[in-house]
């Protein structure tokens, strides 16, 4: 019996080692750091592990050219084939992805996909400027077409995508060789690739029957893909400044002041990673110093108001240079402006308050409290002992609790009623006391 289990064992392992293994990459999300971080080391996994290829299972509206870069430079620098999936059905290669699929060794798509609209674009989505205009589509035609060429595509469609957006949807792109297959499903695709030649690595790919693996961002990178959403830095970096305002109007309250802290430092990731335009940073600081100065220098409203008209506006140039993808909403701006500016009012309303209120220090400090009719006829109150008298005249009874109502520096004498709002004892004599009758300071 046990012979018989090794005997199988050994033949299913070495079955094994014949099966071909792929890496299945899931990307499905926009092209920046993080996510060329997370492709680009799978990449390198794989051809660490010896998988027989790897799969890009795409779905990305594009993002930032430097981290497509860096994403197209490992496929064709990879040791093993790379092939691209357009899936599932649905899903896009726009932009950045165009790169990414033509720089596979097999780039396909899945029925009800498209591919395409690679025009350049400039800050915040607008047309870029004539006098560059040239240059920038010029750059970027270049490199699609030498990458396109040497993997035998359609180079003259690829530059179609670049000048004009031309898009196409998977048929189509069969059609004008744009891609190389269209295939329902992974395991389909695997079997059509098997065989073919990679163009560029002098490889043929063993696909067939592969053993699947998949993969997609740990839960790690996946926050740090979603600590990059503009409007989740912009609002970390608010949620920041009004911890750390809130802290330093009320000293010792510690709990804003470590959630300001720790806010600010993760909203300053995100300025890190993504390119930040200058001005709309300079806008978003002169709000903050606005705010704060309203409560200081009270204006009005007028500080508040300008200070959340900069703020809104920063925040939509904040994240330019990144390109329309990266684009702040108006409707966080101005919900965020309006927080800060309603906080800021709060604030102001507190410091009047405080500013319009009797003075409490020293002996004013008394009025309200409570103090204890001693043997001697003073009144303990504070610690401290103190000639009192009654409003009406009543004499005090020893052991009474009463309530201060007003503080005579000048005679050093407190005016007292009973602490359960009577109008003064009305039993007892008043005792006599021996005792000195100024307050003990």
């Amino acid at each position: 019996m046990t012979a018989g289990v090794a005997a199988v064992l050994v033949a299913a392992a070495a079955a094994q080692e014949g099966t071909p293994r792929v890496l299945a990459v899931e990307f499905a999300t926009d092209v920046n750091p993080v996510s060329a971080d997370y492709v680009v080391g799978e990449i390198e996994r794989a051809e660490r592990e010896g998988f027989d290829a790897v799969v890009i299972l795409l779905d990305t509206p594009g993002g930032l050219a430097e981290s497509m870069r860096q994403i197209y430079q490992a496929e064709l620098a990879a040791q093993l084939p790379v092939i691209v999936y357009v899936s599932p059905e649905g899903a896009r290669a726009a932009s950045a992805g165009v790169w990414i699929g033509q720089a596979a060794d097999v780039l396909a798509m899945a029925p009800q996909t498209n591919i395409g609209s690679s025009t350049p674009v400039g800050i915040g989505g607008e047309e870029i400027p004539e006098d560059v205009r040239n240059k920038v589509i010029n750059d970027a035609v270049a490199s699609i077409r030498a990458i396109t060429e040497e993997h035998g595509r359609n180079a003259d469609w690829a530059e179609e995508a670049v000048r004009e957006g031309s898009n196409l949807e998977a048929r189509a792109a069969l059609e004008q060789n744009v891609i190389d297959l269209i295939a329902p499903d992974l395991e389909t695709l695997l079997e059509e690739a098997h065989g073919r030649e990679a163009p560029t690595k002098d490889l043929t790919l063993n696909t067939a029957g592969a053993q699947i693996e998949f993969v997609e961002m740990s839960v790690w990178k996946r926050i740090l893909n979603t600590l990059i959403n503009p409007n989740i830095i912009v609002l970390l970096m608010s949620v920041g400044v009004l911890g750390i305002l809130i802290e330093l109007y009320n000293p010792g309250a510690i709990l804003p002041g470590a959630v300001g802290v720790i806010s600010l430092i993760v909203g300053l990731f995100g300025l890190q990673v993504l390119p930040i335009s200058a001005a709309g940073l300079l806008l978003m600081l002169i709000a903050i110093a606005f705010f704060a100065a309203e409560v200081f220098v009270p204006s009005g409203g007028v500080l508040s108001i300008g200070g959340g008209i900069a703020f809104t506006i920063g925040a939509l140039m904040l994240f330019d240079p990144a390109g329309e993808a990266y684009e702040v909403s108006l409707w966080v701006a101005i919900a965020i402006a309006g927080t800060m500016a309603a906080f800021t009012a709060l604030a102001l309303t507190k410091v009047v308050q405080t500013r319009r209120r009797p003075a409490e220090v020293g002996v004013h400090g008394l009025v309200g409290t409570t103090g204890l009719v001693r043997a001697d006829g003073q009144v303990l109150a504070a610690g401290e002992r103190w000639r009192a008298r009654t409003p009406g005249g009543a004499p005090l009874e020893p052991g009474e609790e009463v309530r201060i109502v007003e503080v005579d520096e000048q005679a050093l004498t407190l005016t007292v009623e009973p602490a359960s709002g009577g109008s003064g004892g009305s039993g007892g004599d008043r005792i006599d006391s021996t005792q000195p009758t100024e307050g003990v300071t």
